[in-house]
């Protein structure tokens, strides 16, 4: 709606327009209101006002609905329109976030806001503007494009054929089908060009030599009632025969359709323009077809003197009555003329033969033209998407349209290939099964797309039927193996190889397809099904929160869960941001499409799951409540070892401590992982995000730097950054993995290292297994627990016992441990227990001595244990460790830390540290 002009306003131009540009509306929070609207005008709502004239959406950020807000893209010059962002309409306007606005209109001419309906650019639908793409309506577009490419040869030199051996009954059938080709241009010029006399429809020739005189008789009811009835012959007489070869004449169906990107509307022209070029193309097949079979009888010499000789009997057939006598032809199958016969009957009925000639020249040219263009542009597409390899340098565009020359000349070099082997007939079978594949993949699509109740699939055709698409669907396959079962079987083949190279390279592209949707709908409904049964310990699978923070970071890790959780359970790398809400929002939707694709390409089955929270307890708290879905819900806790825990401030040992704290709480398993060199790799890498706080490993320059992220984030360089590799992605031979089955914790610390040991890389490796036992017991203890082993069916054979696990650790290694723990001492023997209780509250990770001594056993312990994995396990793949379990309250931070250190300390492998959740994971019963 265009808008009055104002007296009272501004000459500011951006606000004469009757809209307000960035810069205005940045300069306060609210848009001053229009003169018109000014509480001093009585009558500010009156005719002579113009404010209740103005478009909707006046003097506000916020946009009316408009088509260029749901668009992909917009014509080259032409200025793309966007609708304000959430945090454009829901937050404070502010000078400081003006570059958020900028970025959100960064496309808009002179950043104005607008309701899409932008004075002075309005122009007429006929108008282009200079450098434009042409864009096609459905006539020019689709409709006249798919009759020219129906109107092919097979109205020329096939159709009058067709209806000589059908008969027009099974000839109005099967045009009616829409059907296609198998051959359609053989033996075109099939003996000399002749006129006869029936080969002109409605004219007889009674004449000596050649100078025939004639006179019309029209067209002729007996000749339609007797080529009303099929007369099959040869080798193609019958009905899929006569099928097969009309079928080319509906592969122009998708002329439109393949050329979508370069019309107008493609919603409203492809099925408008389809459904009319079917409709008056069949109505002309149909017409011809009846007229021809009207006026030309079925067999014809094509001799002169082939006349009804006065009073003989000899003459049969309806050439009879009209003067001639094909009775000798007819009767030895020697007739080279007629409507069954000759193939360019149709010349010889038209008035002037000349214009059939040039309707076959522009019908081949016109068909041929069309599927070369049709077929480069879908070509086009393939290679712009990557889908195959060598094949991108064919996608490349020329002109306003993008026109592809590269993908023209590619089918015109395979078209002349085929042309020059010259064999039809061999050929054409081939070529009709690839259509029908299409036309089968395409009803399949539509029956697929509706049943899986996609909200996107909104088809606009009022009488669209799934049942139909599918029908459509099915007989098209059965058809390509009645027409030729070898060519079907090959077509097949091919479509099926470029479908599964596909589906197993898995292309960087999204079509929003109905495989998704179905996808979606089959997780949906058997993640809801699985609440409907209880859990029982045979289907127990390990479901693990990874908390790798950024995965990229500690790919170890991740790839250790990954490679038992693969194909078999749920897999989640979780990552809390420490910081406001506010501010970290940003970062948290900037990157987590990266991560998702970076575990994507690294071949992980796993979720990325991320938080915000102001502190990493809280964060994981909140992703172990809440990460899941119904029964796919985690139920291990997978962290990597702490290893800088004595130079780390202790407020983070704390948190750390407390989280595994928090995992048993929440009844989940934990396990720890170390590895000698660590795991996280980011200033290795130099990665985009430096973490704040992480599970594992404290990082001092991003605590020091505070709880904001430094510059800003590229998910793209997430995907394309080398891809780091790790132990656990390399063959490990015929090492050991060694379990130190200390304490029974269900089952767990056996059940992570045999599906580890499933899996082809680690499937070389021996696993041993460890217990503690008494020297005196040494036999009856091992036949135990390989009793025990072999009732869980794991297939552990080799079981040590060891007897010396409770010998008192060397003094080096017990002077160590004393050493590591001294900073955390409080040292508490000659304090009165005030100080002491003061001192407690305000460093909880402090031991007291009273702790130290409670947990001697406990400590030494570990020191002994540290001494018996270097001496049997030095040399092993992976170590595998039940985790020692810190009563809270009752073992300070620092000392359980101290374990954890003193335990797994210079081991080359990595280290396991496990422990279930008390409950059973392993069972040997049926029931």
């Amino acid at each position: 709606m265009a808008e009055l002009p104002v007296s009272e306003t501004p000459r500011d131009p951006a606000l004469c327009s009757g809209r307000f540009t960035i810069s205005t509306l940045l300069g306060s929070d609210e848009p001053p209101p229009p003169t018109a609207y000014d509480s001093s005008h009585p009558s500010h709502l009156t005719h002579g006002s113009t404010f209740y004239m103005r478009t909707f959406g006046y003097n506000t950020v916020d946009v009316v609905p408009a088509y260029e807000h749901y668009a992909n893209s917009t014509l080259p010059g032409e200025p793309r329109k966007v609708r304000p962002t959430l945090a454009d309409l829901h937050s404070f306007l502010k000078q400081e976030g003006s570059h958020l606005h900028a970025l959100a209109f960064d496309n808009r001419p002179n950043h104005e806001m607008t309701d899409g309906l932008v004075e002075g650019e309005a122009r007429t639908n006929g108008e282009q503007k200079a450098g434009e793409p042409i864009r096609f309506g459905w006539v020019k577009g689709v409709m006249i494009r798919c009759m020219l490419n129906i109107w092919g040869v097979i109205l020329y030199l096939r159709l009058p054929w067709i209806t000589a051996q059908a008969g027009i009954g099974l000839s109005i059938s099967a045009i009616s089908t829409n059907g296609k080709v198998k051959s359609g241009v053989r033996h075109t010029h099939r003996g000399p060009y002749q006129r006869h006399p029936h080969h002109r429809c409605g004219h007889r020739h009674r004449a000596a030599g050649h100078l025939p005189g004639r006179h019309g008789v029209g067209v002729q009811g007996d000749i339609f009632v007797q080529n009303l009835v099929p007369d099959w012959r040869g080798m193609d007489g019958s009905f899929f025969g006569m099928f097969s070869i009309f079928f080319p004449s509906a592969t122009g169906i998708l002329a439109g359709a393949n050329i979508s990107g370069d019309l107008k509307d493609p919603a409203v022209a492809i099925p408008k323009g389809t459904l009319m070029a079917i409709f008056w193309t069949t109505v002309s097949y149909l017409a011809i077809s009846a007229t021809i079979g009207s006026c030309v009888v079925r067999d014809a010499s094509g001799v002169l003197n082939d006349t009804v000789v006065p009073g003989s009997d000899a003459c049969e057939g309806l050439a009879c009555g009209y003067g001639w006598n094909f009775t000798a032809c007819s009767q030895q199958h020697s007739c080279r003329f007629g409507l069954i016969n000759y193939y360019q009957t149709m010349s010889m009925v038209s008035g002037f033969a000349p214009l059939i000639t040039a309707g076959i020249f522009g019908a081949t040219l016109s068909s041929a033209l069309a599927c070369l263009v049709s077929a480069a542009k879908v070509f086009q597409c393939l290679c712009e998407d990557q889908l195959y390899p060598l094949i991108g340098f064919f996608g490349k565009g020329y002109g306003k349209n993008k026109e592809p020359v590269r993908g023209y000349l590619l089918a015109y070099t395979i078209a002349v290939a085929f042309i020059i082997i010259a064999e039809l007939n061999t050929i054409a079978p081939i070529i009709s099964n690839f259509f029908l594949c299409s036309y089968a993949l395409i009803n399949f699509s539509c029956f697929h797309a509706s049943i899986t109740n996609s909200p996107g699939w909104r088809p606009s055709f009022r009488y669209y039927s799934k049942w139909a698409a599918l029908f459509g669907a099915v007989i098209s396959v059965v058809i390509m193996f009645l027409l030729t079962w070898w060519a079907a079987l090959i077509a097949i083949g091919v479509i099926l190889f470029l479908l599964l190279y596909v589906i197993y390279k898995k292309p960087e592209v999204n079509w929003g397809s109905s495989v998704q949707a179905g996808s979606y709908n089959l997780a949906l409904s058997h993640s809801v099904g699985l609440n409907e049964v209880e859990d029982h310990i045979k289907n127990y699978r390990p479901q693990c929160l990874v908390l790798t923070g950024p995965p990229n970071f500690r790919p170890a890790l991740v790839d250790f869960v990954g490679t038992f959780t693969r194909n078999l359970s749920l897999m989640v790398c979780g990552h809390v941001l420490i910081g406001p809400r506010k501010e970290r929002m940003p970062e948290l939707q900037l990157i987590t499409n990266g991560h998702t694709k970076w575990l994507n390409k690294r071949k992980i089955k796993a979720f990325y799951s991320d938080v915000i929270a102001e502190d990493l307890r809280s964060g994981v708290q909140i992703l172990m409540q809440a990460a899941g879905l119904g029964r796919m819900k985690p139920n291990i806790l997978v962290v990597g070892f702490k290893k800088n825990w004595q130079s780390a401030h202790p407020a983070t040992v704390e948190d750390y401590v407390g989280i595994l704290h928090d995992a048993f709480d929440f009844n989940y398993g934990v396990c720890v992982m170390r590895m000698r060199e660590g795991l996280n790799i980011s200033k290795v890498m130099q990665a985009h995000i430096n973490p704040v706080f992480d599970p594992a490993e404290d990082n001092k320059e991003a605590r020091a730097s505070g709880p904001s992220v430094c510059g800003p984030l590229d998910p793209k360089a997430l995907v394309q950054e080398e891809q780091a590799s790790t132990v656990f992605q390399s063959e490990q031979g015929k090492k050991t993995i060694d379990i130190y089955w200390l304490f029974d914790d269900g089952g767990l610390t056996l059940l992570i290292p045999y599906l580890l040991g499933r899996k082809k890389r680690w499937s070389k490796c021996r696993i041993r297994v460890f217990v503690g036992g008494q020297i005196n017991r040494m036999d009856q203890e091992r036949k135990a627990i390989i009793s025990l082993l072999s009732k869980f069916r794991l297939g552990f054979q080799e079981v040590h016992v060891l007897p010396d696990i409770n010998q008192k650790p060397r003094a080096e290694h017990t002077k160590r441990f004393e050493d590591m723990i001294a900073p955390f001492r409080l040292n508490d023997g000659f304090k009165d227990e005030a100080t002491v209780t003061e001192m407690r509250q305000d460093c909880p990770w402090k031991i007291s001595d009273e702790e130290i001594n409670k947990n001697r056993v406990k400590s030494l312990r570990q020191v002994r244990l540290n001494e018996i994995l270097l001496d049997y396990s030095r040399d092993a793949a992976l170590v595998v460790i039940t985790l020692p379990v810190g009563r809270k309250g009752k073992c300070p931070s620092s000392l359980y830390m101290a374990w954890l250190e003193t335990l797994s300390q210079d081991l080359r492998p990595p280290v396991i540290l496990i422990r279930g959740n008390q409950e059973n994971v392993l069972t040997f019963y049926c029931q």
